[in-house]
């Protein structure tokens, strides 16, 4: 009984390790070039992916930063479909459930400064991430003042403090079947008015956190599908937008 036991458990975890096979095999066919660099400061190391965009001319950067499940098949893909937006994309590995928040942020800094030191990039900075990841580029555009913009997907929002902080735009892309994020975006509004940041949110109806994601996998549910391509339109329009005006 014991070994049948463990033959079924072996078999059904092989679907769960194999869940984004789709996903490796779309950005191993991307003709966009990608590296992984190490990138180190005061003594700490942080890996991260490079994709750059298919064009000889000098475009912004943007941290693209993972949610909680870290630096998957899937958000290596994603990251190259930001970069084919025309962008140079870098995703750092953070680790959230190992390392604390000031280690998170030194190792964002370190990121940042190593993506405007590229020669493919302009000089122009953005954050963008999913979940914890786009709670980080909230709180990351409090601490770096030369932040143009952060597009924040199902993150929720900082403080009082750090949103009088901001100095770039804030955008964020909200799932309606994400209350406990949702209630934060509100306040984080009336803040942002008051210190004079803008912070323009949509809320994306009948959708749960993983819309991107869900949305992008073969089997995806239509809702999610619709949803994602309307999130990533509007990113690219976001992207765009604050490259030409600065708003």
């Amino acid at each position: 009984m014991r070994r049948i036991l463990l033959v079924l458990l072996t078999a059904s975890s092989v679907p769960a390790a194999n869940a984004q096979d789709w996903a490796k095999a779309r950005f191993e066919k991307s003709p966009r070039h990608h590296e992984r660099v190490v990138v180190k400061q005061d003594g700490r190391s942080v890996t991260a992916l490079i994709i750059y965009p298919e064009t000889k001319d000098k475009k912004p950067a943007v941290l693209l930063l993972h949610d909680r499940a870290g630096l998957t098949d899937w958000f290596s893909d994603f990251a190259d479909e930001v970069a084919a937006m025309g962008y140079v994309v870098l995703a750092p590995d953070l680790s959230p459930d190992l390392n604390s928040q000031t280690n998170v942020t030194a190792d964002l800094n370190a990121v940042a400064d190593y993506s405007k030191k590229l020669p493919a990039s302009n000089g122009m900075l953005f954050a963008a991430g999913i979940g914890w990841g786009g709670a980080q580029s909230f709180e990351f555009a409090a601490d770096r003042p030369d932040l143009a913009a952060a597009l924040v997907f199902c993150g929720s929002s900082p403080d009082k403090d750090s949103i009088a902080k901001i100095k770039g735009s804030v955008f964020g892309f909200y799932a309606a079947n994400d209350p406990g994020v949702d209630a934060t975006v509100p306040p984080a509004q009336s803040e942002a008015r008051a210190a004079g940041v803008v912070f323009e949110a949509v809320t994306y109806k009948d959708v749960g956190p993983g819309f991107l994601e869900s949305g992008d996998a073969p089997d995806a549910k239509t809702t999610d599908k619709l949803t994602r391509g309307y999130a990533m339109e509007r990113m690219k329009s976001v992207l765009d937008m604050v490259t030409l005006r600065g708003y």
